[in-house]
């Protein structure tokens, strides 16, 4: 049995990774919209007696640049040594893949085009000959939809035949024949250097030395281990340019005239294998495209979306954390009458159960449902295609603020979970405005905050105008800090990517995908298991500790004193100063496993407890708070404080893994830190100021 390396490469959102799934089995989480794969996946298939690894680059437009995408794919293409490159295209439009698929053909002879989607293309009218394709490229071309199980049949004994040939016949760019000459003497040179390198790489090198800079120094070694030869082969180049500018060709026109004759070469051979017939396009796309990428009509209807989501959210996850409540509240009961059967000490038996099993109780059921709600939801409007047509009315603030509108989308995860947001900024191929994304999506207010933010705001906001409006002024208010939260991402990112990262604004290429139809199925399962189960699993891993020490500090008296009273009365002097009291700065403190125990430990300070107690069993909420020193001041704060604060331990955990930097997961903690301490003396200060007035 021999194993064989089969690279996937294409354009982004042209079903690779859909494709790369059929094909090993493996659950690669797959979007309608481009940049999912920022990383490369691997899986592997079996046929006959070979066994084929597979691995799926990142999605790119072109391999000539040098973004991320770029560079992982055409480095792994140039130097991985793979017996076969298979190149996914979109079969609804050849002319923009085939720029990419000639790129290929000219780094690769070992290459297979596996043309997906004929389904959708056919629907709208087109029609692509891969025969005659076939014939032009001259590699194998094969036409798929990777949804159909006999389809991917086909695309495995393609892939089992190509990767045991080398095609032999694919026709040259014409490059022009200033640039033809030199090519030719680069390309003679690099042949006598190394003769186990075949003629089609020569070409491909010889091309790229004239090109770009970077890939010659990487070609230069893999072409040669003799530094004499690599200098030799430098003042070859560096002749071939001179020669090439006493003719009119500077280096910019030397690229130019290389991607002008890709494009020229890419829409002739469209024109001939490629048929439209528009008589049965019903382009539905364009029409529903007007009214959400208008500026007009664009920004409102995703407003109404998102809200929508958040109002399901929001008011559908009630119930079911109630339930999930009284369960875990009976099993607690239950726990407790096992253990005292037990030879457990009884300081031991109430702290695992009232301090690490009820803090991770309290966590699952108030997290749990509205995940559950909210990642489906989310998912759903991508798989439809909406979230692209987000990003893209987006965009144009963003840039101002030297960032791109794939932020936005980072921001929109954020409202459901911070550290989902943190991961999606992978889809960012800016490494300083990634790193700055990163740094400000704990600015949107995720799941654990909305409760307590629309409590509070109920209880101080909508009561102090009062009258039948009083609940819609208080839901404006929260949708005010969310939007607060959205001007200050907007803010720093600007100081962030200016000063800090010093990142140019970049080029933002984002394709607006056709609407689909959501796979309600693997919607559900890839939003549960993937994102919700993941968020939950890392939050409990850091709540239940947490929960044994909240516990102890409750329980363990120092002098007559629990050791929480103790710490509150050391919080209290810098608390005020913030328009707040020590027991709300301790509770955010200790509160770090997960924003949703904020307030049932300020309910554990002011009611002296030893264990904490659900706000909803505390029938007056209002009152108790009023009667500890709150009012509209105190409220404003602690949300503002809720909005702009220290991200949450599973945050902290996803920033050290997606940056790999314990500077930048210390400057996350800080930064929004220091910005809620500021926000909260600001509105403390303004408020005296007006008093004294």
């Amino acid at each position: 049995m021999t194993s064989k390396r089969i690279v996937l490469a294409g354009n982004p959102n042209v079903g690779k990774s859909t494709v790369f799934n059929a094909l090993t089995g493996l659950k690669q989480h797959t979007g309608n919209w481009s940049g999912k794969t920022v990383e490369l996946a691997s899986g592997s298939f079996c046929l006959g007696e070979n066994t084929y690894e597979i691995f799926d680059l990142p999605g790119t437009y072109s391999v000539i640049s040098d973004s991320p995408e770029e560079k992982i794919a055409r480095d792994y293409i140039c130097f991985s040594r793979s017996d076969l490159t298979v190149i996914v295209a979109d079969a609804t439009c050849m002319e923009r893949n085939l720029n990419l698929i000639l790129q290929v053909t000219e780094m690769s002879e070992n290459v297979l085009v596996c043309i997906n989607l004929i389904d959708e293309a056919q629907a709208n009218g087109i029609y692509v000959n891969t025969a005659k394709l076939s014939s032009l490229l001259g590699v194998p071309v094969i036409g798929i939809c990777a949804k159909k199980r006999k389809d991917i049949a086909k695309l495995k004994s393609a892939i089992a035949k190509a990767a045991s040939s080398v095609c032999n016949d694919i026709p040259k760019i014409p490059y022009p024949p200033q640039i033809e000459a030199e090519i030719a003497e680069i390309s003679e040179y690099i042949s006598r250097c190394n003769r186990d390198i075949s003629a089609h790489f020569c070409r491909f090198a010889a091309v790229k030395m004239l090109d770009n800079r970077e890939l010659a120094n990487d070609l230069s070694n893999h072409l040669t281990d003799s530094a004499k030869c690599r200098n030799a082969l430098f003042n070859t180049v560096k002749a071939a340019k001179e020669r090439l500018a006493a003719c009119g060709f500077e280096a910019i026109y030397i690229r130019d005239s290389i991607v002008e004759a890709i494009v020229k070469l890419a829409t002739r051979i469209s024109e001939i294998c490629v048929i439209c017939d528009t008589s049965k396009n019903k382009n539905i796309s364009k029409k529903i495209d007007k009214y959400l990428t208008s500026k007009v009509f664009g920004i409102p209807i995703m407003l109404i979306f998102l809200g929508g989501i958040l109002w399901l959210t929001i008011f559908g996850a009630n119930y079911p954390s109630a339930l999930l409540s009284d369960v875990f509240t009976k099993m607690r009961t239950l726990l407790h009458g096992l253990l005292d059967k037990t030879a457990v000490p009884q300081f031991l038996c109430d702290m695992l159960i009232d301090g690490v099993f009820g803090t991770s109780a309290w966590v699952t059921a108030v997290m749990l449902p509205p995940m559950a709600i909210f990642f489906p939801l989310f998912t759903l409007l991508e798989d439809f295609g909406l979230l692209p047509r987000i990003a893209f009315n987006l965009d144009k603030c963003f840039r101002r603020a030297n960032s791109c509108g794939k932020q936005a989308l980072t921001m929109c995860m954020g409202l459901g979970c911070n550290a989902v947001g943190v991961s999606g900024c992978r889809i960012i191929s800016s490494p300083g405005e990634r790193f700055a994304a990163i740094l400000t999506n704990t600015f949107m207010p995720c799941n654990g905050r909305f409760g307590m933010l629309t409590t509070i705001s109920a209880i101080f906001i909508g009561e102090y105008f009062g009258g039948a409006w009083s609940s819609l002024i208080s839901a404006g208010f929260v949708l005010l800090l969310i939007i607060t939260g959205a001007l200050v991402t907007l803010l720093v990112t600007f100081l962030l990517t200016k000063y800090f990262f010093k990142t140019k604004n970049g080029t933002f290429a984002l394709e607006l995908p056709p609407y689909r139809k959501p796979q309600i199925l693997k919607i559900l399962t890839r939003s549960l298991f993937d994102r919700t189960l993941l968020i939950l699993g890392r939050a409990i891993s850091v709540a239940a500790p947490a929960g044994a020490i909240i516990w102890l500090m409750s329980n363990v008296c120092i002098n007559g004193q629990s050791i929480i009273s103790v710490c509150t009365k050391i919080l209290n002097p810098a608390a005020i100063i913030m328009g707040l009291d020590g027991a709300i700065l301790l509770a955010f403190i200790l509160a770090l496993p997960a924003n949703e125990i904020v307030l049932p430990i300020i309910l554990m300070c002011y009611l002296s407890s030893a264990q904490m107690i659900d706000a909803s069993s505390v029938s007056a909420l209002g009152n108790l708070l009023k009667d500890n020193g709150w009012n509209v001041l105190t409220a404003v704060n602690v949300m503002l404080f809720s909005l702009l604060h220290f991200p949450c331990a599973t945050t902290l955990k996803t920033i050290k893994a997606e940056t790999g930097s314990i500077k930048l997961t210390v400057i996350a903690f800080i930064l929004p830190t220091v910005c809620g301490i500021f926000a909260c003396i600001c509105t403390n200060f303004i408020y005296n100021l007006f008093k004294i007035f």
